[in-house]
């Protein structure tokens, strides 16, 4: 099974592992909680249709100052 986008394609979006799960994770539970997409998806999963608005750059992700990732 081919996962697409795969992590190394979403890192070139993020400054490191934590910040991209810490994003994505976000993100998807806005989505999971009733957000609009930011992309056009059949996809049900939110963390899926997250990934992609990452790697789509719907989504961009910001360090604040607490080393936190935001989206």
């Amino acid at each position: 099974m081919i996962v697409k986008p795969t992590v190394n394609d979403l890192l070139k979006h993020a400054e490191n592992r934590f910040a991209l799960v810490i994003a994505t994770s976000k993100r998807a539970r806005q989505i999971a909680n009733g957000d609009e997409k930011l992309i056009e998806t059949d996809e049900a999963s939110p963390v899926t249709v997250a990934a992609n608005e990452i790697n789509e750059g719907s989504v961009q992700i910001v360090e604040n100052q607490d080393d936190e990732a935001e989206v």
